[in-house]
């Protein structure tokens, strides 16, 4: 019975994803039967940096936080990616090895497009090789802007347009016109996300919650005042 509801779920998946609902149904089905699903628990390594790049992953169920670490330990993360999002498609074009890690944030299914098997259907479907180059544009785009907060921006600013960007991606529709972050991370990869200390984060926390621009309830933030973050965001920038 388990095999029977894989089967059907990686078919259904692929229907539904952006990147390749627009598929014919014999392709969808050649492509499901060479796919396969992967789970991962909470922390748990999806690759790491330097592994063969011969797949992408499509998040069925779950979070995946796409980071690297320097020499002595440090962790910076580059990306936290939702249900229905792609990671891993860099490596899939080139073949080259991973360029960063992937760590599942919370229990994880993916379903796995293997290169040899994916790459066929690039070269067969110029509009799908258009929407995964628009994702790589994207992924580009964060990464600049990214870089740019980090070199141009004091920490209470790209903590504020960090916060932004969650909110665009996991946000949700709260009382009195706020918005709470579906997403539970804590000081620590949040520290990460925007490369500054866990002890930062704590303050910056403490004085927007004092200031009713964020609230906090079990670990999870909501953001009260989006305009007043994204002022914060605009300081010195």
């Amino acid at each position: 019975m388990a095999g029977v509801r894989i089967a059907f779920d990686k078919e259904l998946v692929l229907a539904g994803h952006f990147l390749l609902k627009h598929l014919e149904r014999e392709e969808l089905s050649r492509l499901a039967s060479s796919a396969r699903l992967a789970y991962f628990p909470k922390n748990g390594v999806i690759f790491q940096k330097g592994d063969p790049g011969d797949s992408m992953m499509a998040i069925i169920r779950g979070r995946v936080k796409i980071c690297s670490h320097s020499v002595d330990g440090k962790e910076l993360v580059l990306n936290i990616i939702n249900k229905g999002g792609l990671f891993g498609e860099i490596a899939l074009l080139d073949g080259e090895p991973r360029t960063a890690d992937a760590i599942a944030l919370e229990e994880t299914d993916l379903l796995v497009l293997e290169r040899a098997q994916f790459m066929p259907f690039l070269t067969a479907r110029p509009d799908l090789s258009l929407r995964l180059i628009s994702v790589l544009c994207k992924r580009l785009r964060q990464t600049s802007e990214h870089l740019e907060d980090t070199l141009f921006l004091e920490a209470s600013s790209r903590f504020a347009r960090a916060l932004l960007r969650l909110v665009e991606v996991f946000g949700k529709p709260a009382p009195q016109n706020a918005i709470r972050l579906d997403i539970k991370l804590s000081q620590q990869q949040l520290g990460c996300l925007v490369g500054v200390s866990r002890e930062s984060i704590n303050k910056l926390l403490n004085e927007w919650q004092r200031s009713g621009v964020i609230g906090m309830d079990a670990g999870y933030i909501t953001v009260r005042d989006r305009d007043a973050l994204d002022e914060i965001g605009n300081t010195c920038a």
